[in-house]
């Protein structure tokens, strides 16, 4: 896939929704950065969880994640950090069935700055990249040190979203 393809199918969603990606000179060592497959009760940094029948869902849903995000430390002085995107310009939707279905998509870390205006649980989810449609958000986010691992996740009855401390060098966690 060309330059071109990725920016038209891939950084005009994000763009969209309020992220903008950042040209990374380390971006082959953040693609090789393993996401976080688990952790402990005293690493939760903090979560919220709100059922689909929530008013106002996706403003309630950006309102929070926003405030995890820069309680826990997910953002760097530049409003920077890293969000996990299926390889190629395939969809977080398709790579999920993939998984599903055989044929596991690769995934690859992706550095990006926050946007004074942005959506990330709405247009961002609905790009298909960050969830699988609006208000149903599906993504891995990581603090540039490494130090926050943010997950939101959609589930049977309300979405999940949730951080956790990621200590460097700690086994079972990151490196």
């Amino acid at each position: 896939m060309g330059r071109q393809e990725r920016e038209r199918k891939v950084h005009r969603p994000l763009r969209r929704a309020g992220l903008e990606v950042v040209p990374d000179p380390d971006a082959a060592a953040a693609s090789a950065v393993p996401f976080v497959t688990g952790h402990g009760p005293e690493d939760f940094v903090g979560g919220f969880s709100h059922a689909y029948k929530t008013p106002r869902l996706i403003e309630r849903l950006n309102e929070d994640w926003y405030e995890l995000a820069v309680s826990a430390g997910l953002f760097d002085h530049r409003r920077e950090f890293l969000v996990r995107l299926p390889q190629g310009t395939r969809t977080h939707r398709d790579a999920i069935h993939r998984v599903n279905f055989g044929g596991a998509a690769p995934w690859v870390w992706t550095r990006v700055r926050l946007l004074e205006r942005w959506d990330v649980m709405g247009r961002g989810a609905q790009s298909a990249f960050l969830g699988v449609y609006a208000g149903h958000p599906g993504f891995s986010m990581l603090a540039l040190d490494g130090s926050v691992y943010i997950s939101a996740s959609t589930g049977e009855v309300g979405i999940d979203v949730y951080a956790v401390r990621v200590p460097v060098g700690r086994a079972g966690q990151m490196f």
